[in-house]
């Protein structure tokens, strides 16, 4: 479950990292690092938090599955498309990364008996931590910084996570019920419109 839904944040991210570059019109090497970096960023600095060697580091698998989805959205021209942040594939994409990743940072802070504190803080940093190192190359204000709610799903993710730990009831149904709450809640937030107030 844990390499499943790894998988499917790198995918997801990985379509949003290259969103994201050709809607700031990076040439080829920017969208690559970009692209790259969304999608294996967050999952580097998780695995460095919990001193383990990162999983990209040590398996060809993540690495190829980006470099095919960069391929497949090149040949199908996806960045000749306008407005491609606003388009409901990036809005999905980039909450199903959001959301898959949270849950792996939370489940690999479980596994090294992290407390709360650190579960929250692995399971943000794997979720938002690619976004923020894209972000910074291309001289934007990160998104999470920006989208008061975007970092606030990926708490509440890991919350669950670790409440479900818990009872004992952490499994692959109880988190694939956590996905789906977690990706309908950041879509959600992203058509209505919510924010976290500051006053």
């Amino acid at each position: 479950m844990y390499e499943a839904a790894e998988f499917l944040g790198i995918i997801a991210f990985a379509i949003s990292g290259f969103s994201i570059a050709v809607k700031n019109h990076l040439d080829l090497l920017g969208v690559l690092i970009a692209t790259f970096l969304t999608a294996l960023g967050g999952g580097i600095l998780r695995d460095i938090i919990v001193s383990v060697t990162p999983y990209t580091f040590s398996h060809t698998a993540p690495a190829l599955a980006v470099f095919i989805v960069l391929l497949l959205l090149i040949v199908f021209k996806v960045h000749r498309r306008d407005s491609i942040e606003n388009k409901p594939y990036f809005i999905v994409s980039d909450s199903i990364g959001l959301v898959a990743f949270s849950i792996t940072g939370a489940m690999v802070a479980l596994e090294h008996d992290f407390n709360f504190a650190g579960v929250l803080m692995v399971s943000f940093t794997a979720a938002v931590g690619g976004g923020i190192l894209r972000d910074v190359i291309i001289n934007e204000v990160p998104f999470v910084f920006k989208t008061g709610f975007y970092g606030t799903v990926s708490l509440v993710v890991a919350t669950l996570v670790y409440i479900l730990h818990n009872f004992a009831i952490l499994s692959p149904i109880t988190i694939a019920i956590i996905f789906v709450i977690g990706v309908s809640l950041r879509v959600l937030a992203y058509y209505k419109k919510w924010n976290i107030p500051l006053k």
